[in-house]
């Protein structure tokens, strides 16, 4: 395999079961370099310098060990080249001299505060999400991102906060970059347009999507972006408010009327059809009108009887 491709693949080097080298180091070493002493007991410099030469191996099979738990990595460096990622689970024994670099690839979770942005028609509103992310590509997080292969913790891994800095920041650009072709609510002229309160799964599908083209440079793949927040930024919330709810009471009062006008031309039939009185076009005017004020208004109606006196 060609090691200077420049993408994650799995290492193919030396990897022994961690037991099996332990016995070797802690009991069948110490056995053949005692057997060896003794063999050459007569030969004093060639035994010091045989027992010199068990020492160093013994310090450098020592020193190879590996522990991994599952959706962890190890990229393997070794004189600065790119050797592989380790993915196996369990206890090993590699090269001592590789260089090992750990990365989890554990599903990671991020709130992204609240941020302003100025939506389609510019009104300015605040917007957060929650965005579900891990590692994909060990190559590109070690070798393209800059900061993490400088930044690195206990045990030789990379540290989160370089990660999440870096998730955060694209997210932030591709949240601005999304919510600003959406409106906040329909326009009058465009009443089937797609907005932010309503978009719902559609505009949570082209955030994941455009997150993803960010972050796949650095080898970072998103599971789930989904807006968790959405309101208009302070300084207009309140006028926003009352459009709100002038729209919402004009919407209430339109169904209150053609309710009205239904009922009041119910009425007129049903009087007609069961010959219950017949009214002149002057009395049908004035009880289509108390019909309507009755039916429509805000405050409860007190009747005047006419008793004809």
């Amino acid at each position: 395999m060609n090691n200077e491709v420049n993408h994650e693949y799995e290492y193919k080097g030396i990897c022994v079961n961690g037991f099996i080298m332990l016995l070797m180091i802690f009991v069948i070493l110490p056995a053949v370099a005692a057997l060896w002493t003794l063999w050459l007991a007569d030969f004093r410099a060639v035994q010091i310098i045989g027992l010199a030469i068990f020492a160093i191996i013994f310090l450098i099979g020592c020193s190879g060990f590996l522990i991994q738990q599952p959706n962890e990595s190890q990229v393997m460096i070794f004189f600065g080249k790119y050797r592989g990622t380790c993915h196996k689970v369990g206890y090993y024994w590699l090269n001592p001299f590789l260089t090992k670099k750990k990365l989890s690839l554990r599903i990671r979770n991020m709130d992204i505060d609240p941020i302003k942005v100025n939506d389609k028609v510019g009104n300015p509103v605040m917007i957060g999400m929650v965005l579900v992310w891990r590692v994909k590509d060990t190559y590109k997080v070690i070798f393209d991102l800059d900061a993490a292969s400088h930044s690195v913790g206990q045990g030789g891994s990379v540290r989160t906060s370089v990660l999440d800095n870096f998730v955060r920041i694209q997210s932030d650009a591709a949240l601005r970059e999304v919510t600003g072709n959406f409106a906040y609510d329909p326009q009058p002229d465009a009443s089937d347009e797609l907005t932010l309160r309503d978009g719902g799964e559609i505009i949570n599908e082209l955030l994941e999507k455009k997150i993803n083209e960010r972050l796949a440079m650095a080898g970072i793949e998103v599971v789930e972006a989904r807006l968790n927040y959405l309101a208009y930024a302070p300084e207009i919330a309140a006028i926003m408010l009352r459009r709100q709810q002038a729209s919402a009471i004009i919407t209430a009062r339109e169904k209150i009327v053609e309710g009205a006008v239904s009922m009041v031309e119910m009425a007129l039939q049903r009087l007609e059809c069961d010959n219950v009185v017949e009214l002149t076009a002057s009395e049908k005017a004035t009880m289509v009108s108390n019909l309507l004020v009755v039916l429509c208004g805000d405050e409860p109606v007190s009747p005047m009887v006419n008793t004809g006196l």
